[in-house]
């Protein structure tokens, strides 16, 4: 049964939600509903012109409405009166074809036809820098080799420790934090879940690193390569395909060669 949101929100004390989409640059937009208009939103969603975002529209293109998704709803741990929402892209009643979230969703119910249920795991990271961007925001960051740096990353530790309490009061399993491979760099890690559903919790953590980031008085980005000789910043999936029930490993079989199953290596070969 789909969540109402409008009663969702009057039990949490949710007064505005944060209705968003992701366009084909990553970038994440939104617009900010009260509580009370909420429930026109999910019959209609809201209004956007698609042009003005990277969805390779033009101003002929009519009015892209952004129509929510409840079972993504997300209480901001650190501003409880507000809640994030990931919203269908659709223009027409229509899914906009080459909106990510779209095209992910379309893949999940290829892969359910075929008996199928993909799970990932992702491992994102990212730049904590100074306020206006310029650089990393510890001046003492400085090692040839930083990656796991003990002191740098409890230099840090107000903003992680506040982003990984988030995802435990969340219930993400958040399991391990640590400074990685270039200066100002780290990782954060949370259970694997179904694919939209760690997309969606992909998205939001962005959007809170970002956000508690600029609380503490930094900045962060997800930029692949923000610095010139420094390495970048990437995230690593981990992919794994199971029964429609989620208990078996559809790919994974000990007897076999590999120890992959007769359907993980038809896949194996085709791929």
């Amino acid at each position: 049964m789909a969540k109402d949101l409008a009663k969702w929100a009057k039990e949490k004390g949710v007064k505005y939600f944060m209705i968003s989409y992701t366009d084909l640059f990553g970038s994440q937009r939104a617009k900010l509903v009260p509580t009370q208009a909420i429930n026109d939103m999910a019959l209609e969603g809201a209004g956007f012109a698609g042009f003005a975002t990277w969805l390779d529209l033009t101003p002929a293109h009519p009015d892209l409405m952004a129509v929510p998704d409840p079972s993504s709803a997300i209480q901001l741990p650190w501003k409880k009166e507000v809640a994030w929402v990931a919203a269908r892209a659709t223009m027409e009643e229509k899914l906009v074809d080459q909106a990510p979230r779209n095209v992910l969703e379309r893949l999940v119910a290829e892969a359910a036809k075929e008996g199928l249920r993909v799970k990932t795991g992702v491992e994102p990271e990212f730049f904590i820098l100074n306020a206006d961007g310029s650089g990393p925001s510890d001046i003492y960051d400085t090692a040839e080799k930083p990656c796991y740096d003990q002191q740098a990353v409890m230099r840090r530790y107000d903003v992680i420790s506040e982003v990984c309490d988030y995802m435990l009061e969340l219930g993400w399993e958040a399991y391990q934090n640590d400074h990685e491979d270039a200066i100002g760099q780290f990782e954060m890690n949370w259970k694997y879940d179904d694919a939209l559903q760690t997309a969606d919790k992909h998205s939001f953590f962005k959007f809170m690193v970002k956000s508690v980031a600029e609380e503490h008085g930094f900045r962060a980005t997800f930029m692949p390569k923000p610095f010139k000789g420094l390495t970048g910043s990437g995230c690593h999936a981990h992919i794994s395909v199971w029964s429609l029930d989620g208990k078996t490993n559809a790919f994974a079989d000990k007897s076999k060669e590999l120890g992959l199953s007769d359907q993980g290596g038809r896949s194996w070969a085709g791929s």
